[in-house]
Order: C-alpha cells, then structure tokens, then sequence
C-alpha cells in the first residue's frame, strides 16, 4: 500500500481495510439506528408507565390502595435497591430504633409508598375535581389566605410526605401557583404530568434554569409558587444542617426567597388518614427564622419544620429517594 492509501483508509471492524469515507458513513448508519433504537424503547417504557397508571385510576378507591400497598409488601420482602435504600434512610434518620422497629418501620414505610405511587395514579389521571373529594379534613387554611391577602408573593412549601400530587390539586384549587418539579427521565410520564398538574389552571416549571428564573419572577412580582424543599441540590445550592438524627444537603432556594420578609412562607402537606378513606390537608405560616438574611439559619429553620412532620408520620415519608446521596466532608457515602 502506498502513502497515497494509507492516508485514505483504515481498517473496520471486520478487519479489511476500507476508504474512511466508507467507515464514516457505516458508524454514522450506526450510530443512527442505535439512537433510533434508544427512542422506540423509551417510547415503549413510556407507554407501559401510562398504561400501568391509567389501569390504576380504574379500580376503585379501597382496591386502589389494596394494590398500592400489595406493591410496597412485596418491595419489603423481596430483595431490590429500594428496600436497601429504605433501610439505610431510616437507620441513619432514627438511630434510637432496634433492629425489629427497624424492619417495622421499613415494611410500613414501603407499603406506604406503594400506595403513594397507586394513589398519585389516580391524582394523575383523574379530573382533579375528583381528587379534591379526597381532601377531608383541612386545617390552617387561614394560614393560606392571609399570605395571599398579604400583597406579598407567596412560598408554598412541601415535601415528599404523604400525597404531595392531592396536595397539588389543593394548593391550585386555592390560588394559580407555578408548581416547581423536577421532570421524569421518562418523556411521555413528563408529558402526562405536566398535562394532568395544570388543569386547575396554574403553571409548571421544570428545575431548569429558566424554570427557576420564572418562579423568582413570579414571586417578586407578588404571585404564588410551590416548592418541594427536600430534593437534594448541588452542593454549591444548599448547605447541611440538622435533619432528624443526621444531617441533609438541603437547598438555599426557599429561604433565599423569604430572606427580609420579601415573600410570604406557607408549609402545605396533605397526609393520609389512618383509615384510609382520603387525606387531611395542613398548613402552616413558615417560621420566623426561615425569614434571616442568615443563609444557614433560614434553611436550619426549613428543614427543621419538615423534620418535625416525618418524625410525626415517618412512615409517609419516600424513603426510597437516594435523599443524602451528598455527605458532609470526610464522611462516608450512604449508597
């Protein structure tokens, strides 16, 4: 082979050597089928996820939650990364357990979040009239309506704690917030909930940059926004302080929001009801110290607020989410 050839060609994959222009265009045609390939599987993924959601939202109430915590017994017993995660969660978060309460609350806390994923169906794919029937009890709902009478924008708190997708329903039934979420991986889930978290006539808005530009808008020009405070941010976007019986990564976004009295603070939860038959709705005004200009005090203040609702109901809390995956400097990672 002379110079000439070996500046244009190379040797594919099965071993002959061939033009470059030729192996260009063969790991292009690849590299399009795959990605192709990726779409119609996602597309797929998606599809079952609806379907799946959709077949819940047909059973009735009682079976709804039958289903949910049939899911969540079997997410106890059988071995998966979510029982592991539950347990590591709950061990550091309530240290004062032995072993068997351990295992009890670990059991309860995933038929809970059986039911919490059955239920949030039924949120999805329902007329959001209907899951407002759901709602039976509501209290500190002046709590709500003197900060939206205040003239202020106003920071509806929540947190991955009971049924935060009735909650959402409930929050836009009272005002037309921008709900803050962050999206599903899959796009069609993503679509559905977007379409099904606005029927009451509010917006969404992704945690994007711009997602978070429109809700600081929002809020300064004295609308309504809602805002889970528990996802764990970057560790640029948040700062540890107490949580429970260890310490979380949590964000700098609400506080930095309230700091001097520039908005208003609500706390919203909507939690199950021992006998199962719906949800009672509570709020309650945010905590001076949420309002410090001091950055650390004003998340200490959050987080010590949603502390105090998981120790009262630990169960309805999603311990399945990798919530401290980000540890304080020179301690060991959880997962």
């Amino acid at each position: 082979m002379n110079s000439t050839s070996r500046l244009t060609s190379e040797t594919c994959g099965n071993g002959f050597a061939r033009p470059f222009t030729d192996c260009t265009v063969t790991r292009g045609y690849n590299w399009r089928f795959s990605e192709r390939l990726e779409s119609v599987v996602e597309k797929l993924k998606g599809a079952l996820v609806v379907g799946f959601l959709r077949l819940f939202a047909l059973l009735p109430w009682r079976a709804v939650q039958a289903v949910g915590s049939a899911i969540g017994w079997l997410m106890w017993k059988l071995p998966n990364g979510s029982r592991e995660v539950a347990r590591i969660n709950l061990s550091k978060c309530f240290p004062e357990l032995n072993e068997a309460e351990l295992d009890r609350l670990v059991g309860q806390s995933l038929k809970d979040i059986g039911k919490t994923l059955t239920e949030s169906a039924c949120a999805w794919i329902w007329p959001a009239q209907k899951s407002l029937k759901l709602v039976r009890e509501v209290e500190g709902l002046e709590v709500l309506q003197q900060a939206l009478a205040s003239g202020k924008g106003v920071v509806g708190i929540t947190s991955h704690l009971g049924n935060w997708e009735v909650l959402n329903h409930f929050y836009c039934n009272q005002c037309k917030p921008i709900i803050f979420y962050r999206p599903p991986k899959l796009k069609a889930v993503d679509e559905l909930l977007q379409k099904q978290r606005v029927q009451m006539g509010n917006r969404v808005a992704p945690s994007t940059k711009e997602g978070i530009l429109s809700v600081i808008k929002e809020v300064r020009k004295g609308g309504a926004v809602g805002i889970p405070a528990d996802p764990e941010p970057s560790r640029s976007s948040g700062v540890f302080v107490p949580f429970l019986g260890t310490t979380a990564l949590t964000s700098k976004f609400v506080p930095g929001m309230l700091a001097g009295g520039k908005a208003v603070g609500v706390f919203l939860h909507a939690l199950r009801l021992p006998d199962g038959s719906g949800y009672k709705v509570i709020l309650e005004a945010a905590p001076e110290g949420m309002y410090s200009e001091n950055v650390e005090e004003g998340v200490a203040a959050m987080s010590e607020v949603v502390s105090r609702y998981v120790r009262n109901y630990p169960s309805q809390y999603m311990w399945s989410m990798k919530r401290f995956k980000k540890r304080p400097e020179g301690e060991a990672k959880w997962y």
